[in-house]
């Protein structure tokens, strides 16, 4: 492996602005909380993309630390926006994968790692985060996303919380047992982590799976209403959450103007509250019937959009 070293530069100066002697390990009491979302998984209703948005528009942004994106991305299978204004090129959206430093509403100062998750040498970069969890002396590091579920918008969201130590995710249910699932940098940094022995844990929201490729922003709420919950900041959600509630009262009239949308949902709601009521059953993925999927669902949402706005 190259040296993970030269993968990314810090702004020294910035370290001792914002961390000052609390980024050397060891330093008295706990440090800095490391909060990654990436863009590029599986992200189900933007939750940790909407996330990300709140977190930089709410509070005092500082670059820390930025890596290489043009060694990490393959630009063929994943080219970026360009816009082209008449007889020429305007603008180009550059990609790229920083750690921000911020503050929260009471001043706590906590990371922030995002951007575009890299194609190609995860090792190195993992090993180059994990060098900077140990230069800034991070306590926890925790990520944040999505994923579709057969679950209804109706009831309370639920979510899988993982760690790499009892006693990180305790007060949690699970409700997968043993299953293999595609790969992501975040899931691989968490596991790394895991191996040498400092705490990481993730934040996974259940998403309606009719509203997987929406921007949910109840999702967004309880992602950092969890990371809230684990970490001990004040992340401001209130505004959040008055556009979550728009949102629900959004799909809600959607849903009661399609007959076949509103019956999906009353099935996902029947087994919500069965598997709510039954202590045996260990997965909300267990299903009594043939339900549609989440691509011919979200292929009827969209006709019946594309109906709405054609009236």
């Amino acid at each position: 492996m190259l040296d993970p070293q030269g993968i990314y530069e810090v702004d020294v100066e910035a370290v001792r602005r914002t961390l000052g002697s609390s980024q050397a390990e060891g330093a008295d009491g706990p440090g800095p909380v490391l909060v990654h979302a990436l863009s590029g998984f599986v992200d189900a209703g933007a939750a940790g993309e909407l996330a990300v948005e709140h977190l930089l528009e709410r509070f005092e942004v500082t670059r820390l630390a930025t890596f290489d994106v043009d060694a990490l991305l393959d630009y063929r299978s994943r080219r970026p926006v360009m816009t082209f204004d008449a007889d020429r090129y305007v603008g180009y959206d550059d990609p790229f994968l920083v750690v921000d430093h911020l503050r929260d509403a009471e001043g706590t100062g906590f990371l922030l790692l995002h951007g575009v998750e890299p194609d190609l040498q995860w090792e190195r970069v993992v090993a180059g985060v994990r060098g900077l969890v140990e230069r800034f002396g991070v306590s926890l590091t925790i990520g944040l996303h999505g994923i579709p579920m057969g679950v209804p918008h109706t009831r309370p969201a639920s979510l899988t919380a993982h760690g790499t130590r009892e006693g990180l995710v305790d007060d949690y249910s699970s409700y997968f047992g043993r299953v293999q699932v595609p790969g992501s940098l975040a899931a691989l940094l968490e596991h790394r982590l895991g191996q040498t022995e400092h705490d990481a844990m993730g934040v996974t929201v259940h998403v309606p799976h009719y509203l997987a490729q929406s921007r949910y922003v109840p999702a967004a709420v309880v992602a950092l209403e969890h990371l809230e919950k684990a970490t001990g900041l004040a992340l401001s959600t209130e505004g959040l959450s008055e556009a979550a509630e728009a949102a629900r009262v959004e799909v809600a009239e959607l849903v009661s103007e399609n007959d076949e949308v509103a019956a999906v949902v009353r099935r996902l709601e029947e087994q919500y509250d069965a598997f709510a009521r039954s202590v045996g059953r260990t997965s909300l993925l267990a299903q009594d019937g043939e339900l549609p999927t989440a691509d011919e669902l979200g292929a009827e949402f969209e006709r019946f959009l594309a109906q709405r706005d054609d009236q």
